[in-house]
């Protein structure tokens, strides 16, 4: 029997999969509407001390990803403690509010967003430089201010995360979430010479599953790094992607861009997703496979010879992708079959990558 339920420093999850701090989150609503369609807890979109005064246009979709100008809530606090919080908390599932992001604010914010009902923070921390010192302020000033636990989302414009990650550990972070959006970015609309986004000098910031491969690398860093539990967060549209992640360490998953794209709807269809894999895989629990590519991760390269895949003749369906992206051309379908030209492989593996019933491998 498959179990998606997980349990995150006491919040008890129907499923793994999570919104992210964002638009799609931006109210009591918008909040009601992904519990309805499957998410296992709420996140709330960031608020601070002040309303914020978002830039127009502060979203553009570019290829594999999307850029925002967007800044935290631009609902005065006062409206989330007095009804949004409550609007959300009616659904029955675990609800984290994110706040920031400076320590006096987290210290003004922390106790009254704990006393609207919320069962966890998740502090907000996207300009940090190179120096961990106002996260740990920020940390301790949530920490000496609430009882409920407090996860801290770390930004990846950063020298090196694990340093954070432990800063975070050291000064009493309950979790971690990671990444947040990468930038700050620049697109640029040829049409009319204009930068896409409405901020100062048309800066914005990169999410969706352009950044997927940094926040899975930065992820199972961080996972090796630390005992904490870790929410996976960058680049999430599908199943597969969430596990890609829970295979790297992390206890549960946000998701933003899809949603935005997709709807509220993406939620359970990644969570049904997970479950289907599990079946079979033969999977009771989230734990069963949590973590357990990390073992596979070695300090050394595989190998530094070519070694030509071998090729399922089973499951090859002459579809031709391997032979297209072979810049060595030592593949070719022969009678609907691919073929390997040992002698000119460069044993790169993009072959492999591509092929869409894994018919080659390793």
């Amino acid at each position: 029997m498959v179990s998606l339920a997980v349990e995150i420093c006491g919040l008890k999850l129907r499923n793994p999969v999570m919104p992210a701090a964002g638009p799609t989150v931006r109210d009591g609503d918008a909040l009601v509407a992904a519990a309805k369609h499957g998410a296992g807890a709420l996140v709330a979109k960031t608020v601070s001390v002040r309303p914020a005064e978002v830039p127009r246009p502060c979203m553009a979709k570019i290829r594999d990803g999307l850029l925002n100008a967007e800044l935290w809530s631009d609902l005065p606090v006062e409206r989330w403690l007095q009804y949004e919080y409550a609007k959300a908390k009616k659904t029955g599932l675990p609800l984290i509010a994110s706040i920031g992001y400076k320590p006096e604010e987290i210290r003004e914010l922390a106790p009254r967003v704990e006393k609207a009902g919320v069962d966890a923070l998740e502090l907000s921390t996207h300009y940090l430089g190179h120096d961990p010192t106002p996260m740990v302020e920020a940390i301790r000033a949530a920490k000496e201010t609430v009882t409920i636990p407090v996860f801290v989302k770390l930004s990846p414009n950063v020298l090196d995360i694990t340093e954070f990650a432990r800063a975070a550990e050291q000064a009493g972070a309950d979790g971690l979430v990671a990444i947040n959006t990468l930038g700050p970015c620049l697109a640029i609309d040829i049409e009319n010479a204009m930068p896409w986004m409405g901020g100062p000098k048309g800066y914005g910031w990169l999410s969706g599953p352009a950044i997927k491969p940094l926040a899975l690398r930065c992820v199972a860093d961080i996972c090796r790094a630390v005992r904490l539990p870790v929410i996976g967060v960058g680049g999430i549209s599908d199943g597969r992607d969430a596990i890609e992640f829970i295979m790297a360490g992390a206890s549960a998953v946000q998701v933003c861009t899809a949603a935005i794209v997709r709807g509220p709807q993406i939620y359970g269809l990644i969570a049904d997703e997970i479950a289907k894999f599990m079946r079979i895989k033969g999977y009771e629990s989230i734990e069963d496979f949590r973590g357990i590519a990390l073992r596979h991760l070695p300090e050394q390269p595989l190998r530094t010879w070519a070694k030509p895949p071998e090729v399922l003749a089973t499951k090859c369906t002459g579809c031709g992708l391997c032979e297209k992206h072979c810049i060595y051309n030592a593949v070719r379908v022969v009678g609907k079959i691919a073929r390997v030209d040992q002698g000119k492989c460069y044993g790169c593996g993009l072959c492999v990558s591509v092929c869409p019933t894994r018919a080659m491998r390793f």
